[in-house]
């Protein structure tokens, strides 16, 4: 289906693009405002000592860091009995390639975590072609206390707390960030947690298609179209080569 258009002249379309950019740099200041006060939350210290199994051996949540002060954890939905993880889980780690290093040399870790056994997520991770660092918290409360996985109870009295909100959460595996610190003292602090729609900013396809006619174009969800990407079959690209193959 073509996208709904009107037609202008080159003078109008300028005109009306420059009065778009005007709400564009509204729109940006506002989110540097958001981030500000991202950053000016409160900490909460972790007094938990989390296990996770790595490709390296059993660490703490401490250890994770690397030698760094600050860590980014993305809750990846793989649960223990899953074969393979989550497809909007997976669309969201392939922007990780390349970008780790950067977050390295800032000061900045960065891992996922699931539930699945480590042998199960490594199969996975091989399979997909995926470098960063992605370790099991299985047999931890991890992904319980930061509301990203649900016990049998909780889904059976349809009340869970996920994204800030008592909710019936449906299945037993949702996805996430959270942020922590370590300061000097070698001491933890969880410092930001975001879910469902506000993992959309790391996804970094997503704002390609915000600046094209179609958009998103999604009936529902990314699941409308997304699949892993060893999946796609090459006619669903809709066209050759950008080069004209």
């Amino acid at each position: 289906m073509e996208p709904q258009h009107s037609m202008a002249t080159r003078e109008e379309w300028f005109a009306a693009s420059r009065a778009l950019l005007a709400e564009e740099k509204a729109h940006m200041r506002a989110g540097d405002e958001l981030a500000r006060k991202r950053r000016a939350l409160p900490w909460v210290k972790v007094d938990e000592t989390y296990w996770f199994d790595t490709p390296q051996g059993r660490k703490t949540l401490a250890e994770l860091f690397g030698g760094r002060s600050q860590l980014i954890v993305y809750h990846f939905m793989m649960g223990p009995d899953w074969e393979e993880g989550c497809v909007g889980c997976s669309f969201l780690s392939d922007h990780m390639t390349g970008i780790v290093t950067h977050l390295e040399h800032h000061d900045v870790s960065y891992v996922t975590v699931s539930r699945a056994p480590l042998a199960k997520i490594e199969v996975f991770r091989k399979r997909m072609g995926w470098t960063f660092p992605w370790v099991s918290s299985s047999g931890s409360d991890f992904n319980f206390d930061y509301h990203v996985s649900f016990t049998p109870e909780q889904l059976a009295s349809r009340k869970a707390c996920y994204n800030f909100t008592e909710q019936d959460v449906g299945i037993d595996e949702h996805h996430g960030h959270s942020v922590f610190y370590k300061d000097g003292d070698g001491v933890v602090y969880h410092t930001y947690s975001c879910y469902g729609r506000g993992d959309e900013r790391f996804i970094n396809t997503y704002a390609h298609l915000d600046v094209t006619p179609k958009g998103r174009n999604e009936a529902s969800n990314l699941t409308d179209w997304v699949k892993h990407h060893d999946r796609y079959e090459d006619e669903t690209r809709g066209g050759g080569d950008a080069c004209g193959a």
